[in-house]
């Protein structure tokens, strides 16, 4: 009888806990993940995802769901293997040492907060533009606007965690709204577009490298990494064993928004404008609303791209400060100094803001490069280190032997090595 009882025990004890109800605060974080993920690169995607032709964009399409879901899972799981209420900074240290935990710390650190700077000077150009060419009025002297700006977005944070989420799932709404509006608006004008190369299918040696230079251009347009360590965190102090099933749920739901929201933009605007005519954007180095707004000469689409461009960029730059933030703490906290809580998100907040609103205030070209660098980072992280630890760390051996796995890795290595290709 006994070892009938143990028995069961052990089975209940490894049987994996079920996903529990869908609440409030779930949704908050679907929107969440969405905000930081779907940002002003989204107005670019329609150029550079069309470029490639017909077929390669479908094989796109076709694995967007797959690369951001499996990718962002094994990276969630990845944090919630550690121990209650570590981060992915603590979580790497506790699986790898304290060196590879400060090596990667600091390489976390260093690929987000060049983008956070990049989020920095957008935000203040798109508002100075705005203000200048649509509403007339003559901006204030960059320094003050950049810091007008930063200060606004840095009394969100303040805030705390949650509110910071909660205000860009309430930015996620008109976003959404915008680029389903301006989908439906171009439907009457589809000429047909990018389907005028369906009738060339490449070889399949000139797919393989069109879809290896444009894999990287995807991932990244959905890639929230910088929030999934604050994601998991939460999730694992709301639905403690329950966590992965919840936490999976509450990523496929976000990755199907996603997906299903950017691509049917996406291609509405590549029915619409012809190959030459994207070429044509993409050597005027304008996003896709900018493009449309002078193809039609619409004054209502020029005055809304730049505040769409505004709710995109500002949402994503929150989500990418709490990665960012998270990185810098990591980093305090390796040195040796061990300020109080309250301390340390003050000292975070200014040190970050000074360096946003001095480098949105110098508006340097040389941040587009950085992002460059950090992009291998970046995939390195979100795509290998999850699959390393499942080889290495017994808390996360249970995931082995999965074929999303094996798609993982391929994905990581193809984006690595195009980014790679791309910097030479």
């Amino acid at each position: 009888m006994n070892k009938q009882a143990t028995g069961v025990d052990a089975r209940l004890e490894n049987a994996p806990a079920r996903a529990s109800g869908w609440g409030r605060e779930d949704t908050t974080w679907m929107l969440g993940l969405f905000g930081t993920a779907i940002g002003a690169g989204t107005l670019f995607l329609p150029i550079n995802a069309g470029l490639g032709g017909f077929w390669p964009l479908l094989v796109l399409a076709v694995l967007a769901f797959p690369m951001t879901f499996y990718a962002h899972r094994g990276l969630t799981r990845f944090v919630l293997s550690g121990r209650d209420g570590a981060d992915i900074t603590g979580v790497v240290e506790e699986h790898f040492g304290a060196k590879a935990g400060t090596l990667i710390t600091l390489l976390y650190f260093f690929a987000i907060f060049p983008i956070l700077l990049i989020y920095s000077v957008a935000l203040t150009n798109t508002v100075g533009s705005f203000l200048e060419h649509q509403l007339h009025i003559a901006p204030p002297p960059r320094a003050l606007l950049a810091a007008l700006l930063i200060v606004g977005l840095m009394i969100i944070v303040r805030c705390g965690e949650q509110a910071t989420v909660k205000v860009m799932s309430l930015l996620v709404y008109p976003f959404i709204a915008a680029l389903v509006l301006l989908g439906l608006f171009l439907v009457p004008s589809w000429t047909g577009g990018i389907l005028a190369t369906a009738s060339e299918v490449p070889s399949a040696s000139s797919l393989l490298r069109t879809l290896w230079l444009a894999i990287p251009v995807m991932v990244f347009s959905f890639n929230h990494s910088p929030i999934i360590s604050a994601f998991a965190v939460d999730s694992k102090r709301r639905h403690g064993a329950a966590a992965e099933a919840q936490s999976s749920r509450v990523l496929g739901r976000a990755h199907a928004l996603m997906v299903v929201t950017v691509l049917f933009f996406v291609f509405s605007c590549v029915l619409t404008l012809s190959p030459a005519q994207l070429a044509e954007a993409k050597a005027q180095n304008l996003s896709i609303l900018s493009y449309l707004a002078n193809h039609f000469a619409n004054p209502a689409i020029a005055f809304a791209a730049p505040l769409i461009a505004f709710v995109a960029i500002a949402k994503s730059f929150l989500g990418h400060y709490i990665g960012a933030s998270e990185g810098l703490k990591g980093l305090i906290v390796k040195s040796g100094r061990q300020p109080s809580a309250k301390a340390m998100n003050r000292i975070v907040a200014v040190a970050m803001a000074v360096v946003c609103w001095i480098v949105a205030t110098l508006n340097p070209s040389i941040l587009g490069m950085i992002e460059t660098l950090g992009g291998p980072v970046i995939a390195a992280i979100l795509f290998l280190m999850p699959m390393y630890a499942i080889r290495r760390v017994p808390a996360m051996r249970k995931y082995a032997g999965q074929g999303s796995n094996v798609f993982v890795v391929v994905v990581g290595v193809v984006a690595i090595s195009a980014l790679v290709y791309s910097l030479v």
